[in-house]
């Protein structure tokens, strides 16, 4: 075995508590609609303000495919009253939330690699949305895993997980790391605007974890999946975006706006992202020397079902199967950073050694990762 070469050796999953239908959130959605055009009927009649439109479970379906989400806290979501979830402060001296998550995750993960803590040397947070700046949640999460060496924090939005990998697949050809630990915690009820129509039902709350290990130490020769290459690629857009953060303190009067939440220009990234993802990892498999119909499996970033459509189609030239492009966004809805690690986690049985698998996110950046892997 090569001790260059670098194994995905396993996944983790943490699945938050609660989850919520369509049906749920429309119901809570198109009250806070119709008490809103009833309180402001007379600026509404004067064409001072637009009536707000209601929703409908139809809707979202065709819009995006998701029919439910999972959220690590509910209270408050559903209160047309409040629409934010209700998640109370910890002390300092408490393990804050993400890092509690992304624990667990961890702890899957390790469990499924057959590996301790000891064996890991560095950790990295990837997701969109950390809890804090700082001290870096990553090292929360060493801390609370016993693991030594070192630990960061990184964002490269819904990206973040292939991003991720790329790092520690580079220390670990180093020679400088032995295993990898990347952790993607997503939180996303906490930065969604439950009042908006165009995105109140698309985010839902997860934590994932993935270990990468030198070859030469992994014991079992068929364990996971051969990393046979990464590539990344990213150009600015303002078409996805999040605009919270420290400075917001600095002017009181728009500290509340909008776009301190996620806001998007839905059908300009559904324009401008898909062609570029399907030439990325075309691309990317050309420089492999891999042709697209020899890959078995597509673990795409799940934002989108029609979006994730259109991307194989250009890849494969036709349309992809349920089995070679899995869904789990009717059931998670988007999850961010998470979405293409949680298929992987879910949808890796039935391939044999050889055959070749893509994992692929898209999001904010604009930015997208591919990681092409090999069935050991």
């Amino acid at each position: 075995m090569d001790s260059k070469s670098v194994i995905l050796v396993s996944t983790g999953l943490c699945v938050p508590p609660y989850s919520v239908s369509n049906d749920e959130l429309v119901e809570c959605f198109n009250q806070y609609v119709n008490e809103f055009n009833q309180a402001h009927q007379a600026e509404i009649e004067k064409g001072e303000i637009e009536a707000l439109r209601e929703s409908s479970s139809e809707f979202i379906v065709k819009a995006s495919g998701i029919e439910s989400r999972y959220f690590f806290a509910i209270d408050g979501v559903l209160d047309p009253k409040r629409m934010v979830p209700y998640i109370p402060e910890r002390s300092n001296d408490e393990i804050s939330l993400q890092a509690e998550k992304g624990v667990e995750a961890c702890k899957d993960a390790l469990k499924r690699a057959n590996l301790e803590p000891s064996d890991i040397d560095m950790v990295v947070l990837a997701c969109s949305n950390m809890q804090r700046p700082y001290p870096a949640v990553s090292v929360e999460i060493q801390k609370e895993l016993g693991i030594e060496g070192f630990a960061y924090d990184m964002n490269v939005a819904c990206s973040s997980a292939t991003f991720g990998l790329f790092n520690a697949y580079n220390a670990i050809q180093s020679g400088n790391v032995r295993a990898a630990l990347i952790v993607n915690v997503e939180i996303c009820c906490g930065h969604l605007n439950f009042r908006d129509r165009d995105s109140h039902f698309i985010f839902g709350d997860v934590a994932t974890a993935f270990i990468l290990q030198r070859e030469d130490l992994v014991k079992d020769k068929h364990q996971g999946f051969k990393v046979l290459g990464t590539s990344l690629f990213t150009d600015f857009s303002s078409a996805i975006r999040n605009n919270f953060g420290f400075l917001n303190r600095c002017d009181i009067e728009k500290r509340d706006d909008p776009d301190k939440l996620f806001i998007q220009q839905g059908r300009k990234v559904f324009k401008e992202v898909c062609p570029r993802v399907g030439k990325h990892i075309t691309e990317h498999l050309e420089n492999l020397s891999i042709k697209p119909e020899e890959v078995k499996r597509f673990w795409l970033h799940q934002a989108n079902l029609s979006m994730n459509q259109l991307i194989t189609k250009k890849v494969l030239g036709r349309h992809a199967t349920e089995e070679e492009a899995p869904v789990i966004l009717d059931e998670f809805a988007n999850t961010s950073s998470a979405g293409c690690i949680i298929a992987l986690h879910q949808y890796q049985d039935g391939l044999k050694p050889g055959d070749y698998g893509v994992i692929s996110s898209f999001g904010a950046g604009y930015s997208v990762g591919s990681v092409i892997v090999e069935k050991r």
